[in-house]
């Protein structure tokens, strides 16, 4: 059934490298100053997925190797996030607003038996609630830093009136950070009207009744709501406090 949606072959080779030639042409038009960026952006993609899917293999009969695995991921997001905020070295702190929420979500759902405790359940459920995570970080640090960049005065005058350093910077801050949860709330009001996402399409095409597809839909979507909030609610707090900063 899987084969009917998108079979692979040498022509779904064909498209994907025409629409990332598409997009880099549009990016150099329009000046976004992406081109390289989403040429990088694929390639790594590919070789990504391909090495994911040989590594799973084996990943999924070892438990230590699950571990090991999951560790990967949140190094990687943790540098991701980080990166997308600040080069400097206090990007690392990352790590808190990226693991902090999927921690928490994940633990609480094997304790109370809602999520299987095996290796390709826990690494699926963590993975998209980490990869939630670092990009509401990196959004909400990148917009909260540069906001405070920009509005530097703003916050030296709200310094001089008394305000501490940390509320000085949530009330010039905060607003504008906080909008790194459009995404999230856009996907999760406008679910089945606008786009059916992956998790369901997924697991029609493997066979669920439409039910049980829904509702692993509605969990992935209430699961990553709660963990970007919290992540941008850290983020926003770890720069407040001048935790992470830029150089």
């Amino acid at each position: 059934m899987s084969s009917t949606l998108l079979p692979v072959g040498p022509g779904l080779a064909v498209a994907m490298a025409v629409l990332v030639v598409a997009a880099v042409v549009v990016s150099a038009v329009a000046r976004l100053g992406y081109d390289r960026g989403i040429v990088t952006a694929a390639l790594r993609a590919v070789a990504q997925l391909a090495a994911v899917a040989l590594v799973l293999a084996a990943v999924v009969r070892v438990a230590p190797l699950t571990a090991a695995f999951l560790l990967v991921m949140l190094a990687t997001a943790t540098v991701t996030a980080g990166r997308r905020m600040t080069r400097h070295r206090s990007w690392a702190w990352a790590v808190v607003p990226v693991a902090a929420g999927p921690l928490l979500v994940v633990t609480t759902l094997l304790a109370v038996g809602v999520l299987p405790a095996t290796p390709l359940a826990v690494i699926a459920v963590a993975g998209i609630l980490i990869g939630g995570a670092m990009t509401a970080a990196g959004l909400a640090g990148r917009r909260a830093l540069d906001e405070l960049a920009a509005r530097r005065g703003e916050v030296e005058a709200a310094l001089s009136v008394g305000l501490l350093p940390r509320d000085a910077a949530l009330e010039i801050a905060r607003s504008q950070a906080a909008t790194a949860l459009i995404p999230a709330l856009d996907q999760t009001r406008t679910v089945g009207l606008v786009v059916l996402p992956g998790a369901f399409v997924g697991m029609l095409i493997g066979g669920a009744e439409p039910i049980q597809a829904g509702a692993v839909q509605l969990f992935v979507l209430i699961g990553l709501l709660a963990v970007e909030t919290a992540a941008v609610a850290l983020t926003i707090e770890l720069i407040a406090r001048g935790v992470i900063v830029r150089p």
